[in-house]
């Protein structure tokens, strides 16, 4: 593979960028129509997606989405879209800035698992940095102060279920090839999902067939762009950047849905980055 640091870099950025103007619209959408409708919409065109680019595959079709583990993309994919519809619900009720300020959680989640599920080591100062943004996520939920309610545990449950997809992405794909891993959460998702959300169809207002159409657009934008940030440059070397959708998520929030961010919630996500940002640079110094 060609490596292209900083066009991978810029790939990255615009990756973050294009995910947070999704979320921007999810949350939109999600407050005027059924979660589990729109989630189902974009599992749709996820699906053909994923489809497509199978179709193209040089190998063929076939050669391209065989896989040994199917159960495992099962659970990957029960996982990944029960997760989106927790941090999507999460967005209509407690807003885009705490969601994803205790999502930023998930990476540090990621080392956690990795040892019991990969049996890699995670070191004393990894388990720090894990420890760490954990009390980040303290500070965001402030339990006891009168302000936490129920509702901020679903952006954690949904970090926590990412943060086990990706593990068991590692998983699956340590002896066979990367695409399976992507294809097959896609179409089973897609699956899952119109069986869930169909029942909840709701009529959809004229007005709202634009921002469908942008939000499901851009589901395929943002894995486009994410697909080749990785063909460009290892994703040790871009992964910091992705914190950046928090600022971008907060840009979105306070300016288009006159959210606040209030200094708690700012001071657990710094907490949180940089326990994250210190965990990535012991794993690539190990």
């Amino acid at each position: 593979m060609s490596q292209d640091p900083v066009r991978g870099i810029w790939l990255m950025i615009a990756a973050v960028a294009t995910f947070a103007a999704q979320d921007g619209f999810s949350r939109y959408l999600a407050a005027e129509y059924n979660t589990l409708m729109v989630v189902m919409v974009r599992y749709w065109v996820f699906a053909g997606f994923v489809l497509m680019l199978a179709l193209r595959r040089p190998e063929g079709f076939r050669a391209a989405i065989r896989s040994r583990r199917l159960g495992a993309h099962v659970l990957r994919a029960t996982l990944l879209v029960t997760e989106v519809c927790l941090i999507v619900w999460g967005y209509t009720l407690i807003g885009l800035i705490e969601s994803h300020a205790v999502f930023a959680i998930c990476p540090l989640l990621i080392a956690a698992l990795s040892g019991p599920i990969l049996g890699e080591k995670v070191g004393l100062m990894r388990w720090a940095a894990i420890a760490a943004g954990m009390v980040g996520v303290i500070v965001i939920l402030r339990p006891g102060a009168g302000v936490f309610s129920l509702a901020a545990l679903l952006p954690l449950a949904s970090a926590l279920m990412f943060a086990t997809y990706s593990v068991l992405t590692r998983l699956v794909t340590r002896d066979e090839p990367t695409f399976p891993a992507f294809f097959w959460p896609g179409v089973i998702g897609a699956v899952l999902m119109t069986m869930t959300g169909l029942p909840n169809w709701q009529a959809i207002a004229p007005v709202d067939l634009v921002p469908l159409l942008i939000y499901a657009a851009l589901a395929v934008l943002s894995h486009w762009l994410l697909l080749k940030c990785y063909e460009a440059t290892e994703a040790a070397r871009v992964q910091p950047y992705a914190y950046l959708q928090i600022v971008f998520v907060s840009a979105i929030g306070m300016t288009v849905f006159g959210e606040t961010l209030a200094p708690a919630v700012a001071i657990g996500t710094a907490i949180i980055v940089v326990a994250g940002l210190f965990a990535l640079w012991q794993e690539r110094t190990a």
